[in-house]
């Protein structure tokens, strides 16, 4: 996720390469065929290229707005994950302790079974961060499992369903060792609902795409305004006296749809693991770090900004 509020000018340029060489190669190619008279009377009005930017425009803001929307819906998504997280670790650690106020189990057990519930929960966060980034290095949540689990999670393809599984599973396994209460169940069960409805959500934003269609016709659009431009600037431009500034115009223009486009294009997959994407990193460590403080554990380091970037 990019923080910083200032660009740095030349970055953004070699994001829009593509977009740039082809807009001064256009402009230029104009500009000589021109004034070596090749072309001297196949020129276009303004208004062509006018209607062509306004049509551009109609798509960039609809394809910009479902793809912020979805960008927003998944950062939602995953402050569900966060709070969910913790309710959960607080349901654990206030029933588990119950359990030894009661004397029903020992302050040792309730100690490892906490231990154990909170950290399959901080593993679930970053095997679905993992899953949506597909990446495959489960190593990164491995000091947070058993190594008999750990091996056991990842011969799984859903390693995060598996871990909400196993929660269930140890749920009931308290339950029948009476360190959580009879009907502790019932404000278990809704929570780990929860999970599975926020990876389910996840995983149709990762893999439904926005409409292709819009995304073929914004770069069609886009490509068709960016060659009609030059033809409709040049003729303005000679008349004033200065046809060489068509070119730099012309780039300008073409390269402000462009960032446009692209601004939409790379915020309609959030999971990506760009710069543009969602901070799962940052986010999970947040998990990691809220709830073992809840159980007097050390927590890890804070994850920083980067050079204005979040990951």
């Amino acid at each position: 996720m990019i923080l910083k509020k200032v660009f740095n000018p030349f970055a953004v340029a070699r994001y829009m390469k593509m977009e740039l060489a082809l807009s001064v190669l256009l402009s230029l190619a104009v500009y000589y065929l021109y004034h070596a008279r090749h072309l001297e009377q196949v020129t276009l009005p303004f208004s062509i290229a006018a209607i062509l930017g306004s049509a551009l425009a109609i798509f960039l803001a609809f394809r910009n707005n479902n793809s912020y929307g979805r960008w927003w819906e998944a950062r939602t998504i995953w402050g569900g994950i966060i709070n969910s997280s913790r309710i959960f670790a607080r349901q654990i650690i206030a029933n588990a302790d119950n359990a030894v106020q009661t004397g029903k189990a020992t302050a040792s057990q309730v100690e490892e079974y906490k231990r154990e519930m909170i950290h399959r929960q901080i593993a679930f966060a970053h095997a679905l961060r993992l899953q949506l980034r597909q990446q495959t290095d489960c190593r990164q949540f491995a000091h947070l499992l058993s190594a008999d689990e750990y091996s056991q999670a990842t011969q799984h393809n859903n390693v995060a369903n598996y871990l909400l599984l196993q929660q269930g599973k140890r749920i009931k396994e308290g339950m029948r060792a009476e360190m959580l209460g009879a009907f502790d169940n019932i404000s278990l069960e809704p929570t780990l609902a929860a999970f599975n409805n926020f990876q389910g959500s996840c995983e149709r934003i990762k893999n439904t795409p926005l409409l292709r269609q819009y995304h073929f016709f914004t770069r069609l659009f886009l490509l068709v305004f960016m060659i009609v431009l030059p033809f409709s600037l040049i003729s303005d431009f000679n008349r004033m006296g200065l046809p060489g500034l068509m070119v730099p115009v012309s780039v300008l223009i073409s390269f402000v749809f462009g960032v446009m486009g692209k601004v939409g294009e790379v915020n309609e997959d959030p999971f990506e693991n760009r710069i543009t994407d969602l901070p799962m990193t940052a986010l999970c460590n947040t998990i990691e770090r809220d709830l073992k403080e809840m159980i007097g554990e050390a927590v890890p380091e804070k994850t920083m900004p980067e050079k204005g970037f979040l990951m």
